[in-house]
């Protein structure tokens, strides 16, 4: 299928949503959606997974009006009614290869066909199904899984009967909608990211609480994804371990991954931790959705702040987690409530605690913290850290003289459905090659919206603005005029570790100089014309007799 095709999928399903939610809130629609379009992928899934297990006992050739007597809608239905001694023993071997199951009347099949004959069992069904996948299907990767999916909201309906109709609705539409397309988990993976890019674009500030815009996503993807030590020989061969501690809907960690899978290389595993308990369900369908078994993912729902999760919390050093690759967008200046147990943390003691009114620099260095020797950090923050004093200055400095700040890149405004301001994003590492910093000013670089500012991807001629701040960040010149310079530290501590960009890659244009002896020759010389021309005027004038000027 075409990325064209593709879009396409997700604008079918997105127009759908947009049709049907009427006056429901766009972000409790979007859970039953994606809810509904991840069960249709594992169904498919599974299905075609039980094709290839059961072989030719496999009854999908069963005649329409013998599966309308039996009052079943999928060939798997029958096979388990003429098979019950046999179920307990398939379904072990189902769980050991595909590493779930789904029962047959909890199918997609059977609940899009309930759907499209108004069955007014379907809201029973699917609730009971939706249990089953959580606590049933296999041991870890779905519980919880629906946990904020309440089908039974007056937001569907004031009674039973309407909410019920309501969701035959909604599944009928978009089971007639998604029919044409490849069930492929590229396709429902991208249509996936195209939904929760609208429903973010239509949340606002809500929508920073889980999603990355694509275009930014991209930059720290690619960033990551580069020789830590030499970016310009291109992409590392393989990443094992990818960090993303706050990760919402989980598609900056499916970035770099895709970047990776994408040049030849391989991830290990990757690693995201949320705090939302919606957007951290958002973020295990969405790797799931994407054709990852859940062997080659681990999200955690905790607070990242107070490291609540006991992978990230081994007091042992030489049994520390160290990541490859780390990215991060989290919330901006979030107030926390730093004490001094916090201050004694592993992950601050050296730097000190952000203070209460910014958490920015305590998800810094709690990135920083399990950042391996030779990965890379990419983290998306106000501009703020940059320049504030007290505290962050504390930090920021100690960062500095350590060697640790590789670039500084600043974006446009108006990049971000949850703010106007312009971010920046800024690259660490441990153990860096070079001893200066490389500041990149982008902020003049971009496409402007009615709604949203855009980084130009080269499309019909237009810069590239996304390839430029990639390709400085990758060759890391020593100067582009009014874009890019690399500083050294002498400056920048002439400058109080001060990190403004604007200080170091200024985007101004420099005054034209003025040279007032040559201006003040050609205004003579103009003053002399004027007179000999009035001159040569007021002689013919006084020959025809009139006044002269």
């Amino acid at each position: 299928m075409t990325l064209k095709d593709q879009k396409q999928l997700g604008k079918t399903l997105w127009d759908i949503a947009d049709n049907l939610r009427g006056a429901m809130n766009a972000d409790d629609f979007r859970d039953y959606m994606l809810s509904f379009l991840f069960l249709r992928y594992l169904s498919y899934n599974y299905e075609e997974a039980t094709k290839k297990e059961l072989g030719k006992d496999y009854p999908d050739d069963t005649p329409a009006d013998v599966m309308n007597s039996l009052k079943v809608n999928s060939p798997l239905q029958i096979w388990y009614l003429e098979n019950k001694d046999e179920v307990i023993e398939f379904e072990k071997q189902m769980r050991r290869k595909v590493h779930y199951v789904i029962e047959p009347n909890h199918l997609w099949s059977n609940i899009s066909e309930m759907a499209r004959t108004q069955n007014a069992e379907l809201l029973v069904t699917l609730e009971s199904g939706f249990r089953y996948i959580e606590n049933e299907s296999f041991e870890s990767a779905f519980q919880g899984l629906f946990s904020e999916i309440n089908l039974n909201s007056e937001k569907l309906g004031k009674t039973s009967v309407e909410r019920n109709k309501k969701l035959c609705t909604i599944i009928q539409k978009i089971a007639e909608g998604i029919a044409e397309f490849s069930a492929d988990s590229d396709t429902l993976g991208d249509a996936y990211e195209y939904l929760i890019g609208e429903f973010a674009a239509g949340s606002g500030k809500k929508a920073g609480e889980f999603y990355t815009p694509q275009q930014i996503s991209t930059i720290l993807s690619e960033i990551v994804t580069l020789d830590s030590q030499e970016p310009k020989t291109g992409k590392k061969g393989k990443l094992d371990k990818v960090l993303d501690m706050a990760c919402g809907s989980g598609s900056l960690l499916l970035n770099v991954r895709k970047r990776i899978k994408d040049s030849g290389g391989s991830v290990g595993k990757i690693y995201g931790q949320e705090k939302n308990i919606t957007t951290y369900n958002l973020a295990r369908m969405n790797m799931l959705l994407h054709g990852m078994k859940d062997t080659e993912f681990e999200i955690f729902h905790g607070d990242t702040l107070e490291n609540s999760w006991p992978l990230l919390n081994e007091m042992n050093p030489s049994k520390k987690i160290e990541f490859d690759a780390i990215v991060a967008n989290p919330p901006f200046s979030l107030r926390w409530e730093p004490n001094d147990t916090l201050a004694e943390d592993f992950r601050f003691k050296s730097y000190g605690l952000a203070p209460k009114s910014a958490a920015d620099f305590a998800f810094l260095l709690h990135g920083f913290h399990f950042l391996g020797k030779e990965g890379t950090m990419a983290i998306i923050l106000p501009h703020g850290v940059l320049f504030r004093g007290g505290a962050e200055e504390r930090i920021r400095t100690k960062l500095l003289k350590d060697n640790h700040v590789d670039t500084v890149i600043g974006l446009p405004s108006n990049l971000f459905y949850s703010t106007g301001i312009p971010v920046s994003i800024l690259v660490l590492k441990k153990c860096k090659k070079h001893d200066d910093v490389l500041f990149i000013n982008a902020s003049e670089h971009y496409e402007k919206g009615k709604r949203q500012n855009k980084l130009r991807e080269g499309e019909e001629g237009e810069p590239n603005d996304i390839q430029k701040i990639v390709d400085t960040y990758k060759y890391r010149p020593d100067n582009v005029p009014r874009y890019a310079r690399r500083v050294s530290m002498d400056e920048i501590e002439k400058n109080g570790y001060n990190l403004n960009i604007s200080r170091y890659v200024s985007t101004s244009v420099d005054e034209i100089q003025i040279d007032l002896n040559s201006v003040n020759q050609k205004l003579t010389l103009i003053n002399e014309s004027i007179k000999i021309n009035t001159d040569k005027h007021n002689a013919f004038l006084k020959e025809l007799g009139l006044k002269t000027i």
